[in-house]
C-alpha cells in the first residue's frame, strides 16, 4: 500500500499539517508513504523534520509540466494513491497517474470550504479515478454532485493526539514582551485571510486599553508580523500592547503561555487553532460561525463573539479577563472535549479507508 501526499503550499499551513498527520499515521500502520512539496520552502523543512520521506518537486509553472515531474515520483515509488488539496493539484496528480498508467487521486476539502468542480476538477476526474475526503457532513452536504466515476467520499474531521500536548511548556513571557505581575496575555492566531477579523481584535484592545493597562496581545501565525498590521495597531495607539511573532515553530509554547486564545484564522488553520488551544487547556475566543460552533462549545470551552462588533466584544472580554476560575474551568472542559471528539486516530482511520478503496486497480481509469 503506497500513498503519496502532495503539499503545494510554500508556507506551513493547517492543510499541510493534516497531510503530515495522516502520512505519519499511515506509515505507523505499515503503509509506504511519501510526501511531495515545493523545494527550498518552509514546508520542505517541516516535512523533513517530521520523519516523512520527502521528495522536493517543482509544482509551479504549467500543470502539464508539474504533472510530468510528479509522474517520475509515482513511477519510482510505485505509488497507488495520491492525496491532494484543490482543483489544480488534483489535475496535476490525475495527469501524472494517467502518464504513469497507475494510481488513483483523493482530493481533500479543507475545513469550512466548499468543493468546487470547475474545468480543472472535471478534467482531473476524467483522467483519473478520484475519491474525496470531507472534514464533516456540512462540507459534504454543501458539495455539488460528485463525478459519475468518483470513488466516493469519506468524512475525516481534523484531529489531534492529546498526548502530544502533555509536555508542552509555555515560553518565558519576557521573550514575547509580556512579562510583569498581573499581566493578562491574549494569543491571537492569525493567517493572511484574517485582516478584517483581526481589525475587530485591534479595536477591542483599543477599547480595553484605558482600564486594562496590564493587557498584552501577541499575534502568531503566517503574516502576523506584516507591516500593514503594525500600522493599523499604531493608528489605534495600541502598539506598546502588541507583539508580532510571525510564523513560529514553537507556536504551542506561545499558546501555552497565554491566558486566552483568540482565533481569527480560517479553514484548516482555524481548526487546528481551536484544537491546539483546547488541548492546552487555554479557553478560546472566536467570532461566532458554523465552523467555530463545530469545535468550541460556547460558554463551556470558550466564548463565541458577535462578528465585527468591537464594543460588545470588549464588554464580553472584560468579564472573561476578570474571572480566573471561569477561564480555568473552560480550559479543562475544552481539553476533555478534544480528547473525546477530535482524535487524530479517527482521522487516520478515515484516510486508511479511502486509501484502501482507492488502491483497487479495477477502478483506475485506463
Amino acid at each position: 500500500m503506497r500513498a503519496l501526499f502532495v503539499v503545494s503550499d510554500v508556507s506551513w499551513s493547517g492543510s499541510a499539517r493534516v497531510f503530515v498527520t495522516a502520512a505519519r499515521g499511515l506509515a505507523a500502520r505499515g503503509y509506504q508513504v511519501t510526501a511531495v512539496c515545493q523545494p527550498e520552502t518552509a514546508v520542505e523543512q517541516r516535512l523533513a523534520s517530521s520523519g516523512v520521506e520527502t521528495v522536493p518537486v517543482e509544482l509551479d509553472g504549467t500543470w502539464r509540466g508539474a504533472a510530468r515531474r510528479l509522474r517520475r515520483v509515482l513511477e519510482d515509488r510505485f505509488v497507488e494513491v495520491v492525496f491532494v488539496h484543490g482543483e489544480r493539484d488534483s489535475l496535476i496528480a490525475a495527469a501524472a497517474t494517467r502518464m504513469a498508467d497507475r494510481g488513483a487521486v483523493v482530493r481533500r476539502v479543507r475545513v469550512g470550504e466548499t468543493l468546487t468542480m470547475h474545468w480543472r476538477g472535471k478534467l482531473g476526474g476524467r483522467l483519473a479515478a478520484t475519491g474525496f475526503v470531507f472534514p464533516s457532513e456540512e462540507e459534504l452536504r454543501a458539495a455539488p454532485p460528485l463525478p459519475d466515476r468518483a470513488l466516493g467520499a469519506v468524512r475525516a474531521d481534523v484531529g489531534v493526539d492529546i498526548d502530544d500536548y502533555l509536555d508542552v511548556q509555555g515560553v518565558e513571557r519576557s521573550s514575547i514582551s509580556a512579562a510583569g505581575s498581573g499581566v493578562k496575555l491574549i494569543a491571537c492566531l492569525y493567517d493572511p485571510t484574517a485582516r478584517s477579523r483581526v481589525a475587530t481584535v485591534f479595536r477591542t484592545i483599543g477599547l480595553l486599553a484605558p482600564r486594562h493597562q496590564n493587557l498584552r496581545l501577541v499575534l502568531v501565525g503566517p503574516g502576523s508580523d506584516d507591516e500593514g498590521l503594525r500600522m493599523h495597531a499604531a493608528a489605534l495607539g495600541i502598539t506598546p500592547m502588541v507583539s508580532w511573532l510571525g510564523d513560529r515553530e514553537d507556536r504551542l509554547a506561545v499558546l501555552k503561555a497565554a491566558d486566552i486564545g483568540w482565533v481569527v484564522s480560517s479553514s484548516d488553520d482555524a481548526a487546528y487553532g481551536f484544537l491546539d488551544l483546547m488541548a492546552l487547556r487555554v479557553p478560546v475566543l472566536a467570532e461566532r460561525s458554523m465552523m467555530a460552533q463545530r469545535y468550541v462549545a460556547d460558554g463551556i470551552g470558550g466564548v463565541l463573539l458577535p462578528p465585527n462588533d468591537a464594543p460588545t466584544t470588549a464588554a464580553m472580554v472584560t468579564g472573561f479577563l476578570a474571572d480566573d476560575e471561569r477561564r480555568a474551568a473552560m480550559g479543562n472542559a475544552a481539553h476533555v472535549r478534544v480528547a473525546r471528539d477530535f482524535r487524530a486516530d479517527e482521522m487516520i482511520d478515515a484516510f486508511a479507508r479511502v486509501t484502501d478503496a482507492a488502491r483497487d486497480r479495477s477502478k483506475w481509469v485506463t
